[in-house]
């Protein structure tokens, strides 16, 4: 093919063949990866099989593990099948791993049994970032995710969906004694099975409501009201789609505002941001070991109690006020038009005409400034 960019020909041997280590450029983060890993102490972090055992067949060291999880990691790929076919055709893995290709049973129970231990190793990282001062600007960002538990909606239960629940298959007891009560009165347009049909449905329903009575009972005994069967951690959150709710945790992540880096992270089961400043504010400076961290978070996060909180584990939280008053809607001014006079504790009104105490605007929940006003005067 000409004027075309060809190829080398795959049957094409040659004298010395390239090596892997050829393959992976000098400013590849998984030659990062390789030396923090190589760096570490398994055995003190809590690792299972750092230590050889004399007898049995040889593991995989803790280490090659770690750098395969890890890599998954950096790359989006939390699947153990799909890393185990990565170490088979990514040249990095095959690098990292120097050629070994654990299965993915080997790679899924070795996360499974060092929960802890791979924690320690985010914990380690962390502090070696401190000490290249790439937190040295203590200033974070805080925000939460919504992360997909395996529990699936329909065995997640509430006091309403219970509710719900049992009016529907009550709706289906009625509807299927009614037929049966048809079947009596006519019994030549209703045949035996059929019969013996509607009389199973409405046996498996009654048990049904009993279960979902016991259910409901239990409910009761639980502090936030809400059971999982398949993940007992996971919870019903709301997401920003009407009606897209999910069953899952809140993870919570400080990032540093400069060299964004993970900070500090932390998984909850609570589905709103609102109790979550001041605990990421104690974790952020725990970590850093600075004297004064900034905060910038959303506005799903103010709360006056952890604000406060906040100030006193020494952080300023920069945090905007959500505004619930549908004044402007209406054509009409709201707090944020008036102007404060620290001097007085007072405030202005928007056109710079009156003034009013705190107190008053309160007072005075019947009277409201029209909007446009040029001599502010009130309005009922």
């Amino acid at each position: 093919m000409k004027r075309f960019v060809e190829g080398v020909e795959r049957t094409q041997s040659t004298m010395f063949p390239a090596q892997l280590d050829e393959y992976v450029a000098e400013d590849n983060p998984v030659r990062v990866i390789d030396a923090f890993i190589d760096t570490l102490d398994l055995k003190a972090l809590g690792f299972e099989g750092a230590v050889p055992v004399e007898t049995g067949r040889p593991s995989y060291h803790p280490a090659v593990l770690l750098k395969i999880y890890v890599y998954g990691y950096l790359n989006r790929i939390q699947s153990s099948r799909r890393l185990e076919r990565e170490t088979q055709r990514n040249v990095e893995l095959m690098w990292l791993t120097n050629g070994l290709t654990p299965d993915f049973k080997t790679i899924a129970d070795f996360r499974k049994d060092n929960g802890q231990a791979i924690r320690n190793v985010c914990r380690q990282f962390v502090l070696l970032c401190h000490k290249l001062n790439m937190f040295e600007g203590g200033e974070v960002a805080i925000d939460g995710s919504k992360f997909k538990a395996v529990n699936n909606r329909d065995k997640n239960y509430t006091q309403r969906k219970i509710k719900a629940r049992i009016e529907q298959l009550e709706e289906s007891v009625a509807r299927y004694m009614e037929e049966l009560d048809r079947a009596d009165r006519q019994p030549e347009l209703t045949t035996k099975m059929r019969v013996q049909h509607i009389k199973g449905k409405i046996a498996s329903f009654k048990q049904q409501i009993r279960d979902s009575t016991a259910l409901e009972q239990q409910l009761q005994q639980v502090p936030d009201q809400q059971i999982s069967e398949t993940d007992p951690d996971a919870r019903s959150m709301a997401t920003s789609g009407r009606g897209t709710g999910m069953v899952g945790y809140n993870v919570q992540t400080a990032v540093d505002t400069k060299h964004h880096l993970i900070v500090a992270h932390e998984v909850t089961n609570v589905g709103h941001d609102r109790t979550q400043l001041a605990n990421m504010a104690a974790q952020v400076k725990q970590i850093t070991n600075s004297k004064q961290v900034t905060a910038i978070a959303d506005r799903g996060y103010f709360s006056g109690p952890q604000i406060l909180e906040y100030e006193q584990h020494g952080a300023i939280p920069l945090v905007p006020k959500p505004m619930t008053s549908n004044d402007r809607a209406k054509g009409l001014f709201d707090k944020r038009d008036f102007i404060y006079l620290a001097q007085s504790a007072e405030y202005k009104c928007p056109a710079g005409v009156l003034v009013f105490s705190l107190s008053d605007l309160y007072v005075k929940t019947e009277m409201h400034y029209r909007r446009p006003s040029s001599d502010c005067t009130l309005a009922a």
